[in-house]
């Protein structure tokens, strides 16, 4: 589990799955992410997946709350293995998803640092990448305040994206 200043960071588990749903089949929400609302299956098979994760890699996503509990949305580290060429491919992907009612709060930029900063210091991880969808200006606000910095430009699933890289603040920097 990972606090900030406004949020807690879990695993997610079964018990996740209702908010996981709506979260994921909010049109507002996938307007950026790929387009398409997802079933309860589709979702399930996410949860399985973050779940499943963890186990592999020692890493993944988390549940982001607000300190009273409200579900916020997903944070967290991921390998995609999206083909995107090695620079890419190379390192763990950082992704961020949250709820409308969060949106405009600085929830994301707070959460995706958080997650930073513990994948920095628990596992020794220099170098992440996030891919973001070309017009999702908020989206790619939140990676800059996060000290992600543009570095090419591509197409991922019939979408124009930005992928972005963020190395570790070097020592007192």
């Amino acid at each position: 589990m990972i606090e900030t200043d406004r949020l807690v960071l879990r695993r997610h588990g079964e018990d996740d799955f209702d908010a996981l749903h709506a979260l994921w089949s909010d049109p507002l929400v996938i307007a950026h992410v790929g387009g398409v609302p997802l079933g309860r299956e589709q979702v399930w098979h996410r949860l399985l997946r973050y779940i499943g994760h963890w186990a592999v890699r020692g890493y993944g996503m988390w549940v982001v709350e607000t300190r009273d509990g409200a579900f916020v949305g997903d944070v967290g580290i991921f390998e995609g293995r999206r083909g995107l060429g090695p620079r890419f491919d190379s390192a763990p992907e950082v992704g961020w998803v949250l709820s409308p009612a969060a949106w405009g709060r600085g929830y994301a930029t707070e959460a995706v640092l958080g997650a930073l900063g513990w994948i920095e210091a628990t596992h020794g991880i220099d170098r992440t990448v996030c891919l973001i969808e070309s017009g999702h200006r908020p989206s790619i606000h939140v990676a800059e305040r996060a000290g992600f910095a543009h570095y090419d430009a591509a197409e991922y699933k019939g979408e124009a994206i930005v992928l972005m890289e963020r190395r570790r603040p070097a020592a007192g920097g």
